[in-house]
């Protein structure tokens, strides 16, 4: 943890470089004014009659380890790249296991059979950013995923070389020349039809009809493998589902979410057998094992700089899905009397957003404690307020654990709720800000 700059009381000429407490004592019996830090102030420095004093806070941005955050219970599949010009590139890939739909399959007879095509489908739930095209690879697990196990960001597992990248090359059948081989068009808004009738909508993958003959083929050659999910397992691990572009233009790019526990998310063989057309699905489900991997890189960046330098992020700092939390320490709260009972305390924290830009910061953002084991302990959620730009948080209850020495005054971290899930991320004005909004803190309390 960094140094704490103790409590200072300024004049009002330095109140642009400050972070805001306006105090209001009320009580029945006496009324009390100005009383924090009462016996080492010279009541000389007070601002005024109004009770509004000055503290010094620190802002600044952490970055979590890639390798601890827990992406196996995902609500959504994340999928796609974008370059942030203020957080720099973010690329996000899927690992997930498939499920036989039914047991035992009879293809009939395999000589008269002849695959159409295998898609797979992804289930679209949202998206990040912008949307457009992106190059799209999928590939075979060379190795299991486990219910059983917990993934991370940072994990992978290992797939077949690209020799057999799975990915047959757009939605046209044999890949039209005027689309590039594996581009397709992320974007939610898209009509979907399947089977000549509209549908939910879905991103679908035309993967190579080799595929689904091989598995036609196994099936009837090795009919036990299809007599239980644990022996398809072994036999068919699972999928990678990547995107290969290495480089968009600042502002380009987004990632997509994919709910992968919805019937529409699938891998499908069609085909048809003596001009009867037929189809077998492969599930993905929530009893099929899967992850997000995601790599950010903040090199060249502002937030870099804050994560490296914490006193940078006093003038604006950062928090980000899958990467930084926002962190704010408050050390004056260690000054307000112990016999203090605080009835209010909001605290109000301005962000830096154009209404329409592509880059919208989280609807909600978790607002946790740093424990002294690790990690971050739950506090609450808050909602933004797009009139006010900001999100107004509820510290009542911290404010009051604080001043009875029940938790450390350690500060708060503000992150997007949806952290492991989203592409979500937040600009907030710092306390030296040079914009017209700062971070403020309204308490009021009854001392005993």
């Amino acid at each position: 943890m960094k140094n704490i700059t103790p409590l200072m009381w300024r004049k009002s000429i330095t109140l642009s470089a400050t972070f805001l407490l306006a105090l209001f004592v009320s009580v029945s019996c006496k009324k009390k004014i100005n009383t924090i830090g009462q016996n080492t102030i010279n009541q000389n420095e007070i601002l005024g009659s109004n009770g509004t004093d000055t503290f010094s806070i620190n802002t600044y941005t952490v970055n979590d380890r890639m390798d601890s955050l827990a992406t196996s219970s995902a609500v959504y599949g994340i999928l796609g790249s974008y370059n942030d010009p203020e957080f720099g590139t973010v690329n996000a890939e899927i690992y997930t296991g498939v499920k036989l739909k039914a047991f035992s399959p009879n293809f009939g007879t395999i000589s008269a059979i002849t695959v159409d095509s295998v898609v797979l489908s992804l289930k679209y739930s949202g998206y990040y950013g912008k949307s457009g095209n992106q190059n799209v690879e999928v590939y075979k697990l060379g190795d299991t995923l486990s219910l059983d196990s917990t993934y991370y960001a940072a994990s992978t597992v290992e797939s077949f070389g690209t020799s057999v990248d799975l990915t047959f090359g757009s939605n046209n059948p044999m890949g039209a020349s005027t689309i590039p081989y594996g581009q397709y068009n992320f974007n939610t808004s898209n009509t979907t039809i399947v089977g000549g009738e509209e549908s939910d909508p879905q991103l679908r993958i035309r993967l190579k009809n080799e595929l689904g003959w091989e598995i036609i083929n196994k099936a009837e050659n090795s009919p036990s493998t299809f007599e239980s999910n644990e022996s398809f397992k072994a036999y068919f691990k699972g999928l990678h589902i990547k995107t290969s572009d290495d480089y968009h233009a600042p502002g380009e790019g987004g990632l997509f979410y994919f709910d992968l526990n919805n019937s529409n998310s699938k891998m499908t063989i069609y085909y048809h057998q003596y001009g009867v057309s037929s189809s077998y699905d492969l599930l993905i489900n929530s009893q099929t094992a899967k992850f997000n991997h995601v790599d950010i890189d903040q090199s060249g960046t502002d937030v870099e700089t804050v994560v490296n330098t914490p006193s940078q992020g006093q003038d604006q700092f950062y928090a980000q899905a899958f990467g930084s939390r926002a962190m704010v320490e408050i050390p004056g709260l260690d000054n307000i009397p112990a016999n203090a009972i605080i009835h209010k305390a909001t605290l109000e924290m301005p962000i830096q957003y154009q209404t329409g830009a592509n880059y919208a910061p989280s609807s909600d953002i978790a607002v946790t404690l740093p424990l002294t084991e690790g990690g971050y302990g739950f506090y609450s959620f808050v909602g933004y307020n797009n009139y006010n730009k900001s999100y107004t948080i509820d510290v009542r209850a911290y404010v009051q654990a604080v001043v009875n020495k029940e938790v450390d005054n350690t500060g708060l971290a503000l992150s997007p709720v949806l952290y492991i899930t989203s592409g979500d991320r937040i600009i907030f004005n710092g306390a030296n800000t040079t914009n017209k909004e700062k971070p403020r803190l309204n308490i009021v309390y009854t001392e005993f």
